[in-house]
């Protein structure tokens, strides 16, 4: 069920939009014209990630006296994109939308309006008329299950380009996102495991104007590694657990194995119980300076 939303359509304070772009002259004027009438009152920053098609021109021509066009000279990424556009808001709360023209922009005063109960509200790829590319979906489908396993919560979408966002629930979390595709991985995963509120929205997904810049295979890794690397910050004994457990485990079926063929493998029982009880050891200290940084 959507939030309802004040009968004037005006938010009861204004807030910033955030398009980070990179090549995206075919799909940016759509985005802007619908976040112009959509949003009238919101500010709108169009950060122009070292395009070479005219992206930042077209910002200019189409966002007029709306839209104020930030330009990276050479391409930083679509995470430094999104900094710059955060550290450029006028506003406390910020939305953010990718310029090909795949999210629904109507559903961003939405989004800002949930902000009254939730430090993030991400629009979740769920909803009915969603087009995830084929090739796109088993990807997804691994590093959601992964994310959800890890994190010990239901996450609909964990890298959703279209979400709202309070600057002061963000900056906590400044040294921790990175420049590339995965800052919305990581603010994600950050923000549910430090036990923040984050909420979601289901949202259609439309075809994108253009060429995707994803790379399936090498993404898909650098998403995995993220994700671990991310919850090891956080919660270090959701990964050593589970692998101290696995060791123990294989020590206790050679163990058994060897009783059973009367060839007991002593080496091999040893090595995986101290392998299991070092990286229960290494969990738990890591787990216990987390908390008493915190």
């Amino acid at each position: 069920m959507r939030t309802p939303m004040p009968e004037s359509g005006v938010l009861s304070s204004p807030f910033s939009i955030i398009i980070p772009v990179h090549n995206e002259a075919g799909g940016l004027p759509h985005v802007l014209r619908a976040v112009k009438e959509t949003a009238p009152e919101a500010e709108i920053i169009v950060v122009d990630d070292g395009s070479t098609d005219g992206t930042a021109d077209v910002a200019r021509r189409e966002g007029g006296e709306r839209a104020r066009v930030v330009r990276h000279e050479e391409k930083l990424g679509y995470g430094a994109a999104l900094k710059t556009g955060i550290r450029a808001a006028s506003h406390e709360r910020i939305a953010i939308v990718d310029g090909d023209g795949t999210y629904p922009v109507d559903r961003i005063p939405e989004l800002v309006e949930r902000l009254r109960d939730a430090d993030m509200v991400v629009g979740a790829r769920v909803g009915p008329g969603t087009a995830i590319p084929l090739l796109r979906r088993p990807a997804k489908w691994l590093l959601n299950k992964l994310a959800n396993y890890l994190a010990q919560r239901r996450i609909p979408d964990i890298n959703s380009g279209l979400r709202a966002m309070r600057k002061e629930a963000v900056a906590p979390y400044a040294n921790i996102l990175p420049d590339g595709f995965s800052f919305t991985t990581t603010i994600t995963l950050a923000m549910t495991v430090d036990g923040r509120r984050v909420d979601y929205v289901p949202v259609s997904y439309h075809p994108r104007h253009g060429r995707s810049k994803i790379r399936p295979l090498r993404d898909t890794a650098n998403f995995v590694q993220l994700i671990l690397r991310t919850i090891l910050y956080f919660a270090p004994l959701r990964v050593f657990g589970p692998i101290s457990l696995i060791c123990f485990a294989a020590s206790l079926g050679f163990l058994i194995f060897g009783l059973t063929q009367e060839d007991i493998m002593d080496g091999t029982i040893s090595v995986f119980f101290v392998a299991g009880m070092q990286f229960l050891g290494i969990g738990m200290v890591a787990d216990l300076v987390n908390r008493r940084m915190r």
